[in-house]
């Protein structure tokens, strides 16, 4: 105990008592009292020091919880104004957000949207069931179509060949354009029942190696000695049905050995680019060239270059269709006279 406090204590004492020895075990204690109270003090400090420090915690994440919350209802408020094209009132134009209402909101955009994929799925049911219509009467079309013209075209052959001599001149080119239209439109008929049933044509995928597509190729289609194709760099391997890939690349080399008839020396240059998630190629010629005006509508059915009457003009609408399916887009680059690059891409 402090000096000065027991000497106040014994002032206050008689002699005798503050002589007897009882008396030092008394203020002994009066000391401990003091101590163990310092100590509980200094305790109970101590403790509301930490309190604090983790209140002041708690309160901050409580704080950074409560901002993350008021974000993602301002968020959520966004959203649901942006389907709701129809609601004036917005709710975000500040960040006191009403949850509750916004949760009224959000229920309606949801009978919304399972209303509209309610409706989505009857019409892709719908669409399926045309198109298997449409292919069934491609089918049938084409079949009661090509019988009678293909007979045409064996009668027009041997009439041609048995009234040969009897034919004046210009009966022979008639005879010979008739021959020419009849194998046209059988070509157009086998154009549309193609394009009509492409998707619905199904095939194993398999790994292809391009650059051993493009010489099967070769051996099938007239090259003529002026032109030759070119492989540039490394032609990649792709995971697809060999059936669309193959007419894929075989229509666009076709018309590119077209494109070069008449010049001197045809090159034809196939070179592809690996990009992230698609393969872009090119199929390059050296050609006349096509005119502006058809280059925009070039990939649309039945459009066709003016210049070039035995065309059915279904061959790059097909092309077209066949990147769609894979995923791709498809453009070109052309000037007159020095020729044409078709663009392409293919997801990998």
């Amino acid at each position: 105990m402090h000096s000065l406090l027991k000497r106040q204590i014994r002032k206050f004492l008689s002699a005798e008592i503050a002589e007897m020895p009882e008396m030092d075990f008394f203020l002994q204690a009066i000391s401990r009292s003091y101590q163990n109270n310092d100590e509980k003090l200094e305790m109970i400090q101590r403790s509301t020091t930490i309190s604090s420090k983790e209140l002041s915690g708690v309160n901050a994440e409580l704080l950074r919880k409560i901002e993350n919350q008021k974000k993602i209802f301002v968020s959520l408020s966004k959203v649901v104004h942006v389907m709701d094209e129809t609601e004036e009132e917005i709710l975000f134009d500040h960040e006191d957000v009403d949850p509750i209402k916004l949760a009224a909101r959000i229920e309606v955009q949801t009978d919304k949207i399972l209303q509209l994929t309610a409706e989505k799925n009857d019409l892709l049911k719908d669409l399926e069931e045309q198109n298997e219509s449409l292919n069934n009467y491609a089918h049938m079309v084409s079949h009661d179509l090509k019988s009678p013209i293909r007979n045409m075209h064996t009668l027009m052959s041997w009439i041609s060949e048995e009234e040969n001599d009897k034919f004046s001149e210009d009966s022979k080119y008639n005879c010979s354009l008739v021959t020419q239209n009849l194998t046209k439109v059988d070509n157009l008929i086998d154009g549309i029942l193609r394009h009509a049933t492409l998707e619905a044509h199904e095939e194993e995928k398999t790994n292809i190696p391009v650059a051993s597509l493009i010489e099967e190729i070769k051996n099938t289609i007239f090259i003529p000695e002026n032109t030759k194709i070119i492989i540039e760099g490394t032609l990649p391997v792709l995971y697809k049905d060999k059936y669309k890939l193959e007419y894929l690349f075989k229509n666009l080399l076709t018309n590119a050995v077209k494109a070069t008839e008449g010049i001197l020396k045809g090159e034809i240059t196939i070179s592809a680019i690996d990009k992230k998630d698609y393969w872009k190629f090119s199929v390059k010629d050296n050609g006349k060239g096509i005119p502006e005006k058809y280059q925009e509508s070039i990939f649309t059915m039945f459009k066709k270059l003016e210049n070039n009457a035995n065309a059915t003009g279904i061959g790059l609408a097909l092309v077209k269709k066949i990147i769609n399916i894979y995923q791709g887009e498809i453009w070109l680059e052309s000037q007159l006279e020095k020729g044409t690059v078709f663009y392409f891409t293919i997801k990998k």
